[in-house]
């Protein structure tokens, strides 16, 4: 009689957080998985479930030590104190606990002056038995600010693989999209989106389509900003080219609608390190024009433009934004790629886990490869 092999028993992972779209899959699609995440604790009301994180209190890790094997920081710190992190990353150590770390952003696109996200990363890094992050430039940056080596692992998908893709039609006008969202601190809308329409305006046959989140333009909202509104307001009235749209924060189902419909995505961030909408773009088969700022060109390529704390480089806007219409939408990314790149990530977390556990860290695995385009 033959047996088959069985599969490992799941590591047991605290994530902070467990169900965003990146930690989710993480996860080999169509497989048992091979970590079983515990489920997350907000510690009040707010738009996003996970946040802020109860997980990430010392009180919360001595109460649920048990129940895990691995604590795994991606999101959500940016709401305790330097003094809270460091706190919670002498519990864990206490505790016999490695602490992982994803580096998304080694700059927070939701802070004006970095020195708070600075002082934040800095606790976990040093409490960290092991670092990952998403591209080899953000891998240089850690090594040269702590002498930190970091397991580079590329972007999961995020549009769900299963969802049909729309056919461009072909013929159609090219559309340029700039989504301001609620204008978080790292977005220079108005600088940027003055530069894209005056480049526009001088292309035939191509729209240039802002979109803005409607609480931008309510008066007693947080994310109230007058001056930008009537910028942008003022910017549809001068260029016949240029599309304004106000409107609710779209659900996933009408953000992978509206990508779709786009033919280029412009990125209007001054500061930043790695994206998920570049991800999405990539998942749909929208090209995007990234900024110069961050490690957004190897994470996907992408047309890149002079932008950071220094300023708007126009004329490599106008370039980037030629070069990215003429090109075309890319073909969107391939499906049983992604599929693989999948299973490689849950396998690398799961050596990466296993390396932390038993002290072999410097057997962890190689980088995974990013998944092609199709």
């Amino acid at each position: 009689m033959t047996t088959s092999p069985q599969r490992p028993v799941p590591l047991r992972v605290a994530s902070v957080p467990a169900t965003h779209v990146y930690v989710r899959h993480l996860d080999a699609p169509d497989e048992p998985p091979l970590v079983r995440r515990l489920p997350e604790r907000a510690t009040g009301p707010g738009p996003v479930p996970w946040y802020p994180p109860q997980m990430l209190l010392p009180q919360w890790v001595r109460e649920h030590r048990a129940a895990f094997d691995v604590f795994h920081v991606h999101f959500g710190f940016d709401g305790r104190s330097p003094a809270e992190l460091a706190e919670l990353g002498r519990t864990l150590a206490e505790l016999a606990v490695p602490l992982v770390l994803t580096v998304h952003d080694l700059r927070n696109p939701h802070h004006d002056d970095r020195a708070l996200h600075d002082a934040q990363l800095d606790a976990l890094v040093r409490a960290a038995a092991a670092i990952v992050t998403l591209t080899p430039g953000a891998a240089a940056e850690l090594r040269r600010r702590w002498g930190r080596t970091a397991l580079v692992l590329p972007h999961p998908h995020v549009v769900p693989l299963d969802r049909p893709r729309r056919a461009r039609r072909p013929g159609a006008g090219r559309v340029v999209g700039l989504h301001a969202k609620s204008v978080r601190p790292n977005m220079a809308v108005l600088r940027v989106a003055t530069a894209a329409a005056a480049t526009i305006a001088r292309v035939p046959g191509v729209r240039l389509r802002i979109d803005l989140h409607d609480e931008v333009v309510e008066p007693g909202t947080a994310a109230f900003r007058p001056d930008v509104t009537e910028g942008l307001r003022a910017l549809r009235d001068t260029y016949d080219c240029v599309d304004l749209v106000e409107h609710p924060y779209f659900d996933d189902e009408e953000l992978w609608d509206y990508l779709e419909r786009l033919d280029v995505s412009l990125l209007p961030y001054a500061w930043g390190t790695h994206s998920g909408w570049l991800e999405a773009c990539a998942d749909l088969g929208t090209a995007v024009v990234a900024p110069s700022c961050g490690y957004y060109a190897q994470q996907r390529p992408c047309a890149v433009y002079g932008h950071d704390d220094d300023g708007l480089d126009v004329a490599s806007l106008d370039d980037a934004l030629r070069r990215a219409i003429a090109d075309g939408p890319p073909r969107p990314a391939d499906r049983v790629a992604r599929a693989r790149q999948r299973r490689a990530l849950a396998r690398a977390h799961h050596e990466l886990y296993h390396a932390v556990l038993g002290g072999t860290l410097g057997a962890a695995p190689a980088r995974v490869a990013a998944a092609p385009a199709g």
